[in-house]
């Protein structure tokens, strides 16, 4: 499989995941993009018996997109607390059929988790397991039958985006659970982590990775109209 590594060295890796591929290994035996970047460091650096590597986050199945890794305790640590802290910056793309009434603004969602469907729904705050959920979108591209949206995620809820989204009436392409009308014929959905922004753990200097987005046509059009 091709695995495409967007920034590396001693102390972390950073991929760009397709959609359809989970981050880590789980009960379906299917392959995962941590274990092909464990082979890719193995092979490449002719490392014996086992390779440390831990992804510091996550990003849901289908979803397209920059994961970061840590090569080392330390880095991992340390990236660790930056997460909780809430000083990464994560910036997503997602393309949508309808055009939002509003061309830029932040949602506030209480949103519940439901584990036995794996859905998260729009809620009451004072619902059970209610959780604050926030972002920031703007309308950035068009073409005549989908919109692309750039989003900022202040919160890191379970399906946020595709939640909130689909709450203001925009669920994204190809999502089924969320809304939309039909599937992507990869089975994905449009939704892609376009870039992540940290301190690195170990030079301390400020670092933004951008992935590119998948290779399908409409994402081409719409990216390539900015």
């Amino acid at each position: 499989m091709d695995f495409q590594v967007l920034y590396e060295d001693n102390h972390i890796l950073v991929a760009n995941k397709p959609n359809n591929m989970l981050v880590q290994a789980d009960t379906t035996g299917d392959v995962a993009l941590e274990d092909l970047a464990k082979q890719y460091i193995k092979i490449k650096y002719n490392k014996p018996g086992a390779v440390f590597l831990n992804a510091v986050h996550r990003i849901d199945r289908p979803v397209s997109g920059v994961v970061v890794f840590a090569r080392t305790s330390k880095a991992l640590t340390r990236l660790n607390e930056q997460f909780r802290s809430k000083e990464i910056k994560k910036t997503y793309w997602a393309i949508v059929k309808n055009r939002p009434k509003v061309e830029s603004a932040t949602l506030e969602d209480y949103i519940r988790r439901d584990a036995k469907k794996n859905k998260s729904f729009v809620c009451q705050k004072d619902a059970k397991d209610a959780k604050l959920a926030r972002l920031s979108y703007s309308l950035i591209a068009s073409s005549e039958n989908y919109h692309l949206l750039e989003i900022d995620l202040h919160t890191g809820r379970h399906h946020q985006i595709r939640c909130q989204l689909s709450h203001m009436g925009c669920p994204i392409k190809g999502d089924l659970k969320y809304g939309a009308e039909r599937s992507n014929k990869d089975g994905g959905i449009s939704l892609h982590a376009r870039s992540v922004e940290f301190i690195h753990p170990v030079t301390k200097e400020s670092i933004k990775i951008t992935a590119p987005v998948p290779e399908d046509n409409l994402w081409k059009a719409l990216s390539e109209s900015l």
